[in-house]
């Protein structure tokens, strides 16, 4: 989201006092979900929602979504209401349980979402074929998602949250299910979104993801803010000081100890001396590059999680139609093959109104040379007959006894026209193409083979 020079942004979230109260048959307060919060979330910022389970996080971003009404207070979302209709192509949300259509596979789950969004149908066919490799479900993606594992089913969530390359993403519980692998890369991809100018929301109970990825955080507990900052201001301890350097002997930690109680008079030495530990998540990694190195075989998601290319694009525009794509949605608005297997779907040609020519819906779509050929006869067919309209006499009156507008008479008078023109004798023109172009039909032959044509 672009801001003018001088001009403060408007943040993509604005709480103010904001609480949300259940109430039960007799409109009793139940449950005091939400209680007097107030927050901002900035424009490309990547922003931490944490607390315990019932804390409000889900109540919060319900409200966020338009999925429930604030009992007090304030909520804009891009400066208006979550219920205007208008914001929603500018949300991806995945919710903390994968709801997917089980009969479904993983490319005709994430078509069923960019139809939602009236994504155009070449846009939508290279965003999903960009989403599956992303999320390292493309040898999968033929596979029904009940099939799936739960780790498996939030990578396709995570895809179908992206596929309309949404301004502000809302992510509840992302890495729940996930291995080790799928966690990285969740995170890392949650870090390349926020530097390309996605604004997130992040809820998870796993802090050490947050840590990692957030720039600035909340902490909830029974509905109600109990503190807020930077990773930095929160996490930051200014009672210790730890200096690292490299492994040190006996001699030289002692010396280091004597001037430290000498320099505070006795009242700081150092607390301990330790070697620092490798991370688990860190050793994994480890042994899982280990084995793509050695290219062992695994039935699970692959993939090194590369952002999808449209995801780079500068964010808060409109889906833009190229004409091909215009062409081909004003022509076919039901694509013939919607209940098929998806990627069948490609435009075909459409016979044109007059003249029957193939118009091609996708300009870049090849054609045989038989269908080039065909199509270039036809034209100079059609041209030759626009000639002969144009240069052609009144016709003479019908002869033989035939009505004026009986196909013979027509006949007749376009030889005579033919005659008088110079232009090629019956004998020089294939008069069956002309009349099955004219829409001539068996009978009209037939009559005009009884007048020596």
């Amino acid at each position: 989201m672009r801001v003018a020079a001088g001009q403060p942004a408007v943040p993509v979230i604005a709480c103010q006092r904001l609480s949300k109260t259940f109430r039960d048959f007799w409109m009793r307060p139940r449950v005091r979900a939400v209680e007097d919060l107030t927050f901002e979330i900035a424009p490309r910022e990547v922003f931490g929602l944490l607390g315990p389970n019932g804390s409000g996080k889900s109540t919060t971003i319900k409200m966020i979504l338009g999925l429930l009404h604030p009992s007090k207070g304030r909520l804009l979302v891009f400066g208006k209401s979550p219920s205007d209709v208008a914001i929603k192509s500018r949300i991806g949300y995945l919710p903390e349980e994968s709801y997917l259509y089980p009969f479904l596979n993983a490319r005709e789950t994430l078509e069923y979402y960019a139809k939602l969004f009236e994504i155009p149908a070449k846009t939508r066919r290279q965003r999903i074929d960009e989403l599956l490799e992303m999320v390292g479900l493309s040898t999968a993606q033929h596979r029904p998602v009940r099939e799936y594992s739960k780790g498996m089913q939030r990578r396709i969530g995570l895809a179908q949250a992206l596929i309309n390359d949404p301004d502000f993403l809302i992510l509840d519980e992302p890495t729940t299910g996930l291995d080790p692998i799928g966690t990285r890369q969740v995170k890392d991809l949650i870090v390349e979104l926020g530097r390309r100018g996605k604004t997130i929301l992040l809820s998870s109970h796993l802090l050490a993801d947050v840590e990692d990825v957030v720039d600035r955080m909340i902490i909830l507990y029974g509905g109600k803010k109990r503190d807020e900052g930077t990773t930095d201001q929160l996490l930051t301890k200014t009672s210790v000081t730890t200096i690292e350097t490299d492994a040190l002997d006996e001699d030289t930690i002692t010396e280091i100890d004597r001037v430290i109680r000498e320099r505070s008079g006795g009242a700081q030495s150092i607390r301990s001396v330790a070697h620092p530990r490798q991370k688990l998540e860190e050793k994994f990694l480890d042994i899982v590059e280990q084995a793509k190195r050695e290219r062992l075989d695994t039935s699970g998601a692959v993939g090194d999680g590369k952002t999808a290319a449209f995801l780079a694009a500068e964010t808060g525009r409109p889906v833009k139609e190229s004409p091909d794509e215009v062409l081909s949605r004003l022509m076919t608005q039901d694509e013939p093959a919607e209940h098929g297997a998806v990627g069948s779907n490609e435009a075909q040609p459409a016979e044109a109104a007059a003249g029957g020519v193939s118009v091609p819906l996708d300009a870049n779509e090849p054609q045989s040379s038989q269908t080039a050929a065909d199509a270039a006869a036809k034209d100079e067919i059609l041209a030759g007959l626009l000639r002969d309209d144009a240069t052609a006499p009144a016709p003479a009156a019908p002869s033989r006894g035939e009505p004026a507008d009986s196909p013979a008479a027509a006949h007749e008078a376009a030889q005579e026209a033919s005659a008088s023109s110079g232009a090629p004798s019956s004998s020089d023109v294939d008069r069956g193409m002309i009349d099955s172009l004219l829409g001539a039909g068996d009978e009209q032959q037939d009559r005009t083979k009884e007048h020596g044509t």
